[in-house]
């Protein structure tokens, strides 16, 4: 019995160490107050191929439409980031996008109020980045 106990320590101690969930690594990492003309020419996937990544990703939920669409440096990541609503949901659904793979790296549901907070906070800093279509 004594030694299932050690062995049952080692096993906590062992996944102890390991790393929690982190997010997916991200294939571009921009300069620290690269302009948007340098995100864009970084940027190895268009808003169209990012947006449909995304809209793939909640196509299961319903109707989608995107409410707003960015190409930004976001904890040191180049991330297509999309505002979408789900018809019939209240909110949106925020999903970043990999701009050098259009891998999914993060969704996350917004109520309402924190979706107006974010655009409140936002209008007083950048407006969204909208490249030429492609």
């Amino acid at each position: 019995m004594r030694h299932l106990g050690i062995a049952c320590v080692a096993v906590v101690l062992a996944g102890a160490a390991l790393p929690v969930a982190a997010a997916p690594p991200c294939s571009i990492h921009p300069p620290k107050g690269a302009s948007d003309a340098e995100l864009q020419n970084l940027a190895k996937i268009s808003k169209s191929q990012a947006e449909q990544a995304a809209q793939s990703r909640l196509k299961h939920l319903g109707k989608i439409s995107t409410e707003s669409a960015e190409l930004e440096a976001e904890h040191g990541c180049l991330i297509w980031s999309f505002d979408m609503k789900v018809e019939g949901q209240s909110g949106v659904r925020e999903i970043n996008v990999d701009a050098g793979n259009g891998r999914i790296l993060n969704v996350h549901r917004e109520s309402a109020a924190a979706e107006a907070a974010e655009a409140k906070s936002e209008s007083a800093t950048v407006a969204p980045v909208n490249p030429p279509k492609q």
